[in-house]
C-alpha cells in the first residue's frame, strides 16, 4: 500500500511533467496555449462545410454533431498515441534516476484531458453562441459520467501499449493504424441511428457496446447535442440518436465502465510486471 509521502510524489511528479509537456508543445509559437482552443473551431468550420453543405451527410448542424464526439475520439487517441512512446521517450530516466514508472502513460492521459475540458469549453461557448442551447435538457447528467469513462479506458489502454512498446517497438505503427481506424468505428461521422437499423438486423446492436468509445461518444452526443427530435418531426425520418429515454444511455456508460474497470485492472498488472525489465530492455 503506498505512503501519503508516495502518493504525494507521485502527484507532483506528474503535475511537473504534465507542465514540461505543454511547455514543449508551445514553445517558440506566437499563440501558445491560444492553439488549443483554435483548432476546434477551424476543425467545426471545416467540417461544417464539407460533411454539411458538400457532401450533405443529412444530420443537422452536423458540425455540432461532429464536434460532440470528436473532441472526446481526439483525447482519447492523442493520450494513446502519445503514451505508446512515453517510456521509451524517457528512456534516460528511466535508466537513471529511480521513480514511480507509472507516472509516465499517466502523464499523457493528464495531457490530453486538460486540452479536451478547455476544448469543450469552447464548443460550448459557440453552441451557446449560435443558440444551440436549446438542445440541452436533463441529458447533460450524462457528461461527467462520459468522461469518467474515457478516463478510465484512456488509462487502462495507455498501461497497455506504454508496457508493450518498450519490448514490441512495432506497437507504435499499430497503434497508429488502430486509431485511425478506430475514429470510423464509433458513430462520429454518422449517426448511431443508421448504426443502429443496420446491426439489430444481426442482434449486434448490444454487443457493439462493449467497445467503451462507443458508450463514451453517444452519450456525449446525447449530452450536447441531443436527440435530434427537431429533424425527426420536420423530415419524418428517424432522430440522430436513439430517442429512448436517458437510462439507454446510462446503462450504456454503465457498461463501458465495467468493462474499462476490468480492462484496467489486467493492464496495470501487466504494466506493473514488466515495468521491472525496463531499465534492461530500454
Amino acid at each position: 500500500m503506498r505512503t501519503a509521502r508516495q502518493r504525494v510524489v507521485r502527484r507532483e511528479l506528474l503535475t511537473g511533467l504534465v507542465r514540461k509537456d505543454l511547455k514543449v508543445k508551445y514553445q517558440g509559437s506566437v499563440l501558445g496555449f491560444t492553439w488549443s482552443l483554435a483548432n476546434p473551431l477551424l476543425t467545426l468550420a471545416v467540417y461544417s462545410f464539407v460533411f454539411g453543405l458538400v457532401l450533405k451527410a443529412g444530420i443537422p448542424d452536423f458540425g455540432f454533431y461532429l464536434m460532440c464526439g470528436l473532441l472526446l475520439w481526439n483525447a482519447f487517441s492523442t493520450a494513446v498515441g502519445s503514451a505508446t512512446a512515453s517510456v521509451v521517450a524517457n528512456a534516460g530516466l528511466v535508466k537513471k534516476v529511480p521513480f514511480p514508472l507509472g507516472v509516465l502513460p499517466l502523464s499523457s492521459v493528464a495531457f490530453a484531458i486538460v486540452h479536451y475540458l478547455l476544448q469543450l469549453l469552447v464548443l460550448i461557448v459557440v453552441m451557446v453562441a449560435f443558440k444551440q442551447w436549446h438542445h440541452w435538457d436533463a441529458g447533460m447528467v450524462l457528461l461527467p459520467g462520459a468522461l469518467l469513462v474515457v478516463l478510465v479506458f484512456t488509462i487502462a489502454i495507455s498501461y497497455l501499449v506504454a508496457a508493450l512498446n518498450v519490448r514490441y517497438r512495432d506497437t507504435q505503427h499499430i497503434v497508429d493504424v488502430v486509431l485511425l481506424a478506430g475514429m470510423w468505428l464509433n458513430p462520429i461521422v454518422y449517426s448511431a441511428t443508421q448504426l443502429k437499423t443496420r446491426l439489430e438486423k444481426h442482434h449486434l446492436w448490444n454487443v457493439y457496446f462493449l467497445n467503451p468509445m462507443a458508450d463514451v461518444v453517444v452519450a456525449a452526443q446525447r449530452a450536447l447535442y441531443g436527440t435530434g427530435r427537431t429533424y425527426q418531426a420536420s423530415t419524418g425520418r428517424d432522430p440522430v440518436l436513439p430517442d429512448q429515454g436517458l437510462m439507454f444511455y446510462v446503462i450504456r456508460l454503465g457498461v463501458g465502465l465495467v468493462v474499462s474497470a476490468v480492462v484496467l485492472v489486467l493492464t496495470y498488472r501487466l504494466y506493473h510486471r514488466m515495468s521491472s525489465d525496463f531499465a534492461e530492455e530500454l
